[in-house]
């Protein structure tokens, strides 16, 4: 493994349009699949939204739409390996908590992930990210 997808990495594979879809499909083409590693912090991202949209729905059109995106997000994380967030990550997100690093719980999280496991992170919110020191970033869609 070399790279860690951040979730907006992820959301752009699965709207499968735009530019950055493309850009991104095609760095991905020309990369070993053996390559590519998710997050359980990104899973949970995710089954959060889809859960955000099923229990707000107001009609059952809806609700089949928030589980087939639910559905959507199961098979997609199948393509590669989910990487836990175990207590050496906690350990790291912690030591950053202390240092005052001030960005998302979530991504905090990601990006401990993403160090422990010696991994570059595949993401669009550098600006958030480069405040973690040590971590490696890179952004494939742009």
């Amino acid at each position: 493994m070399r790279y860690l997808f951040d979730t907006d990495h992820i959301s752009i594979l699965q709207r499968k349009s735009g530019e950055a879809y493309l850009r991104l499909t095609d760095r991905i083409s020309r990369s070993n699949p053996a390559d590519f590693a998710l997050s359980v912090i990104s899973f949970h991202e995710q089954c959060l939204g889809a859960n955000t949209l099923i229990s707000r729905a107001k009609k059952d059109s809806q609700i089949v739409v928030g589980y087939d995106l639910l559905n959507e997000i199961l098979r997609g994380f199948a393509f590669a390996p989910v990487l836990k967030f175990d207590q050496e990550a906690a350990n790291c997100f912690q030591r950053f908590r202390s240092q005052g690093i001030r960005i998302g719980t979530m991504d905090l999280r990601i990006s401990s992930i993403c160090l422990v496991n010696d991994l570059t992170l595949l993401t669009r919110n550098c600006r958030d990210f480069e405040q973690v020191p040590g971590l490696s970033l890179d952004d494939w869609t742009s």
